[in-house]
């Protein structure tokens, strides 16, 4: 795909965490109505979510390497770009490693968990199209606080429901997909709050 006239850099941070948000919006599709059968036809349609994002940091990359003057530096637009990339790859793993264990149930702390990683994926999105205007934004900080906040909550849920695991399940095949899909699940938040860190970062440097 060419470069949109006008695109900047801040459009395509807006753009990948669009790819990401897309990615947790199908992950709570798929576990709120869960059918083992349909996982492989799932597992494509995420793949071509992730596989956009990164095709479009693929086109930042390239544009990069041919613009001499950036908005920030770029090695922040780099790595800002791939955070929101790992976002994207760490929920298409929690899918990947519920086909692979062979999951045919959900858990109620799954779905928890899976509703933090949209709220905060959402957050970014928010906090991302406030972004161009960091230098003047008296929103971002707050936005980033949230991403922050959401985070937390996230641990909380893993905490808990690792425990609920190791209390209560007594057929081990499953106590092990659980314990590593839960991990996953976990990961997505602190992926979402690397992002945070990174704007966070950028505007720490910039001030």
């Amino acid at each position: 795909m060419a470069k949109k006239k006008g695109e900047t850099y801040f459009d395509t941070f807006v753009e990948l965490v669009s790819y990401s948000c897309r990615a947790a919006d199908l992950l709570k599709e798929i576990l709120y109505d869960f059918n083992a059968e349909m996982l492989p036809q799932k597992m494509k349609e995420m793949h071509e979510i992730e596989h956009g994002g990164d095709e479009a940091r693929h086109r930042m990359i390239k544009r990069l390497a041919r613009e001499f003057i950036t908005p920030i530096d770029r090695e922040d637009i780099v790595a800002l770009a791939d955070t929101i990339d790992t976002v994207t790859d760490t929920i298409e793993d929690v899918l990947m490693r519920m086909y692979m264990f062979n999951i045919s149930k959900v858990t109620v702390q799954a779905l928890k968990m899976t509703d933090v990683i949209v709220k905060c994926c959402n957050a970014l999105k928010t906090a991302l199209d406030e972004f161009s205007n960091f230098r003047k934004s008296s929103k971002l900080h707050d936005l980033v606080v949230e991403v922050n906040r959401l985070e937390e909550e996230g641990d909380a849920l893993y905490m808990d429901a690792t425990r609920k695991l190791y209390v209560e399940c007594d057929n081990y095949k499953e106590l092990a997909a659980w314990d590593t899909i839960y991990h996953y699940l976990e990961k997505c938040c602190d992926s979402c709050e690397d992002v945070a860190d990174a704007i966070e970062s950028v505007i720490m440097k910039n001030s």
